[in-house]
């Protein structure tokens, strides 16, 4: 599952927060994956059998710190792209969609295989040496 949402108050210690809570539910819940983020965005892959999947997103749904989550993909996957991964976390920079783009809404027009390559990129580039 893939999900977009607009941070509510972005600084250090709410992302902080954030991925503290993602790694410890996702790891007690077998839910591996990846969150993009900057000032403007989260997007944020999650992966593991489907009803721990649904469970986490309904919680990430009742977080105050998510505004305008909208869903963009759920679908089954034949392998895990972050499966060493209880919460990967990656601060875009210049290589997913620009502010403005985000603010011109580019993620309802985005295709699933370009949503899907930010993190097929985003697995590749990561390899072992990012912070589980």
């Amino acid at each position: 599952m893939v999900y977009a949402s607009q941070p509510f108050g972005y600084d250090e210690p709410i992302l902080a927060g954030i991925l503290l809570d993602a790694r410890r539910c996702n790891k007690r819940d077998d839910v591996t994956g990846a969150l993009v983020c900057r000032h403007d965005i989260y997007l944020q892959l999650l992966e593991g059998l489907e009803d721990a999947v649904r469970a986490a997103y309904v919680r990430i749904r009742g977080d105050d710190r998510h505004a305008e989550i909208k869903e963009l993909l759920n679908h089954e996957i034949q392998s895990r792209l972050f499966a060493d991964w209880a919460m990967l976390h990656d601060p875009a920079k210049t290589w997913i969609w620009t502010e403005e783009e985000i603010a011109d809404a580019a993620l309802n027009r985005a295709e699933p295989a370009e949503i899907i390559k930010v993190f097929k990129d985003l697995s590749d580039r990561s390899g072992k040496a990012a912070v589980h």
